[in-house]
Order: structure tokens, then sequence, then C-alpha cells
């Protein structure tokens, strides 16, 4: 980034932080291409990588918050005793769908199924408080056709609240018209920490996870409700820390639904109407004419301590005026 326009972004965050009564956070984001991911430092130190080759689906892992506590399950990547192996496509935080003309994108595990291959980095960039980088990726299904394609850029911010993951992904329906099913298996997804789920499972011993959501539901009751937010929190070795999604404003059919569950399952979906509100089937469906693009923007905010340490309207404000995000 030439220095001019560095420290045009630098000043913009600043009078942002300070209208906000909150001090500026500066830390050097370093985001690195290598041969079969993106790796994400910041002040040198890991904090995730985009993996997007030899996968179903391109995925961030392993994911830092406070403290350096990983705060998105191990399992599939890892396979740790202390964690459930159930649901392998869980892959810490990704982005998939059910039924994108008839296909799901979302089971990458069964047997037919489509994918998500990445196809080229478009570009990178590193520097004080973010970083990001852009990539197109093509939606293919089992017998190898071209269903979509997307461009995703993923942000990684420092904020005085805590470190941010910005999701932009963009369908475009390059290839004919694109219609997304109504259907709960979907869409902007993270798999959180054992210790960050509602209830143990499957032999797991740790759960002390809760959750809410901008509605003030709480615990398990946030399935299927619509919030512009929610927040699942809980103790990591030793430690009270966080992780919420903030859904934009500017989402299609904000405030979205989410697909929460009590085993750490949490996904902002805003196709699956039928499933969460019990309309008639098809009330969610989506047609993008060919040609047409939609753009879905989630925030990803890791955080200390629980949800009462965080003062979501004001971040949610500061998501939506965020210029670059």
């Amino acid at each position: 980034m030439p220095s001019k326009l560095r420290r045009g972004c630098l000043a913009s965050w600043a009078i942002l932080f300070l209208s906000a009564g909150l001090t500026p956070v500066v830390a050097d984001v370093t985001v690195q291409p290598m041969e079969d991911k993106i790796t994400v430092n910041i002040d040198g130190e890991l904090f995730t990588e985009y993996h997007y080759k030899d996968c179903e689906n391109p995925y961030l892992y392993p994911i830092l918050g406070p403290h350096g506590i990983r705060m998105t399950r191990d399992y599939p990547m890892l396979t740790r005793e202390s964690e459930a192996h159930d649901h392998p496509h869980h892959r810490s935080m990704w982005f998939a769908q059910d039924g994108l003309n008839g296909i799901d994108f979302w089971r990458t595990a069964e047997p037919v199924h489509g994918t998500v291959q990445h196809e080229r980095i478009i570009r990178t960039e590193s520097g004080s408080t973010r970083g990001y980088f852009e990539t197109a990726s093509r939606w293919v299904g089992p017998d190898g056709t071209i269903i979509c394609r997307d461009t995703r850029r993923i942000s990684f911010s420092v904020l005085p609240t805590g470190r941010a993951i910005d999701w932009a992904v963009t369908l475009i329906a390059s290839e004919g018209e694109l219609r997304i099913k109504d259907s709960e298996e979907g869409t902007m997804a993270m798999r959180t920490h054992t210790n960050l789920q509602l209830v143990d499972r499957k032999g797991t011993s740790t759960a002390n996870g809760q959750a809410i959501n901008s509605e003030g539901v709480r615990g398990k009751e946030v399935w299927g409700k619509r919030a512009a937010w929610i927040d699942y929190w809980g103790t990591i070795d030793g430690h009270q820390v966080g992780i919420a999604i903030l859904d934009h404003p500017s989402n299609l059919r904000h405030p979205t639904w989410w697909m929460a569950r009590d085993y750490g399952l949490v996904a902002a979906n805003p196709f699956g109407i039928h499933d969460f509100e019990g309309k008639p089937p098809g009330t969610g469906d989506f047609v993008l004419p060919k040609g047409e693009r939609l753009t879905l923007r989630y925030r990803f905010l890791l955080h200390e301590g629980g949800a009462d340490a965080v003062d979501f309207p004001a971040e949610l404000d500061r998501y939506r005026t965020d210029s670059n995000p």
C-alpha cells in the first residue's frame, strides 16, 4: 500500500475509534500467500490460515483468539479424543450452502456433493491494523459442471474490542440462472471450540458455553431465530473468551436467521426460512439471474470476556460504517 494511502486508512480508522470513545490499536497484520494456503500473522505470531488445496471447500484454520486460544474445533484437521468427531464437513470457519441448482455444497463428506474449488489469488495486502486477501473460486457439481463462481475478500483487523475476521463473498451466476434452495444447511459458518458448546456431545466433557443473540434470546433457543448478531462464549484454559458473528445490515434479508446448534455449529443463513419458521417449502428460495451477483458480508469478532463485555450495538454500527470491511 502506498504510504499516502496507508496514512489515509490509518487516519480514517483513528477517527472512527476516537468518535466511539476508543483508542486506536496498531498491529502488523501480515498476509502471506504460500503454495497451498494463505497465512495471516499478527505482530509476527500466527493468527489463522486459509486452506484451499486438497479440500472440498476452502476454510480458515486454526483461528487464534485472546491469549492465543484456538477458538474453533480442531477436528477433522486434527483428531483429538477430547472433541466430538461428528460432521467432518464442519471445518473450523467456512462458507457453503446446500441446494445450488439442486446440488449440495454443504455436506461435502457425503458420497455425492459439489465442491468449491479455489481458482486463484487475486490480491493480498498487509498493513497496520488490517490485512486482507481476495480470491476467485468455482462451484463445481459432482459431474464436473461449473454451477457458479465467487470472489471472496477476507479481511483481518485488530480492534479495541478484539480481533475481527470479515468475509465478503460475492456469488456470481456466471454459467446461467442460479437457484439457491430454501435449506437450513448453510451458509456462513463456524464450528466452535468444544468448551464453547452449550452441551457436551459424544464423549466431550468440557462444554461450558453460553449463547445470546441481538434480540436477547439465550441458549439453544437461538436456533432458527432472526437476529443481527449472535455470540457464543465460555471458559477455555482458564480464560473467558467469546466469538460472535455479525450480519452486515446490507445483507439479503437482514437480520438473518441462524442455524445455531447447542453442539457448536453456528451459521448465518438467509435462505432456510421453511426450516426455521415452518413456512411453506420454498419460501426462502432465491434466484440470481444469469450474470448477476449477490454479495454477503459477515464479521467474526473474537473477544475477551462474555457477551456483557461487548457493546454489540456499537460493534454492529462500526461494522456498518466501516468503508472497507
